[in-house]
């Protein structure tokens, strides 16, 4: 079955703080601690930073637990030097869980990790700032803003028109001020969209059940 917005409408309103500002992404042939290696991430200052104050740091992390240890990093407003992010196994698929980051939608840190293999990632912050991208094995095949999808760029633009259509995009439609309403659609559109593209379902309770590993990421230099 095709996914569509409406599918996924219950993201926004069941995680209204993640909503604001989130990055989740879908990897296949990994599981969570292959994540953690091929990104060079460790969860020492994680556990150092939260465990005497919040339960299963790092292996059983809830998707609460993510969002609250996302604001107690050691810089200002308790930011982290690195990408904190969450893992878990979704069968064949590893799902990276970011509250207030990117990483999924960094072609320097994903284009790596998507060697060998597929992944996208859709992307969102607190100022309405949208990403949608597809890497396979190492090549960004599409890169898109949700509320603009009639553009697109990467080395196969074209590749999932119809995977978009079916998830409800306007691939025509010229841009306009957004409504509260269009939000919340296009927001379901990049959910829809991710589904069709790696045939993983995310549920609320998948969200808000899943016990996540931890790490911190390294930015990359330069």
């Amino acid at each position: 079955m095709t996914a569509t917005a409406d599918d996924y409408l219950w993201f926004y309103d069941r995680f209204p703080a993640l909503g604001e500002a989130y990055c989740l992404t879908l990897v296949s042939g990994l599981g969570p601690g292959d994540v953690v290696e091929r990104l060079g991430a460790t969860s020492d200052e994680l556990v150092a930073r939260c465990a005497d104050w919040m339960d299963d740091v790092p292996h059983g992390m809830s998707l609460n637990d993510l969002g609250e240890a996302s604001m107690a990093g050691p810089g200002q407003y308790g930011m982290w030097d690195g990408h904190l992010f969450g893992a878990v196994a979704v069968g064949d698929w590893c799902l990276i869980v970011e509250p207030n980051d990117f990483m999924g939608v960094d072609a320097a840190i994903a284009g790596p990790l998507s060697e060998g293999r597929r992944l996208v990632s859709h992307f969102r912050n607190v100022n309405g700032v949208k990403r949608f991208h597809w890497m396979e094995d190492g090549e960004l095949r599409l890169r898109f803003e949700p509320p603009f999808a009639a553009t697109r760029h990467g080395a196969d633009p074209e590749g999932a028109v119809e995977a978009m259509r079916l998830a409800g995009f306007d691939l025509e439609g010229e841009a306009r001020c957004l409504t509260a309403e269009d939000v919340r659609s296009h927001m379901g559109a990049v959910f829809a969209l991710a589904e069709n593209l790696t045939g993983v379902r995310l549920t609320p309770e998948l969200l808000a059940e899943s016990a996540y590993l931890g790490a911190v990421a390294p930015r990359p230099k330069g």
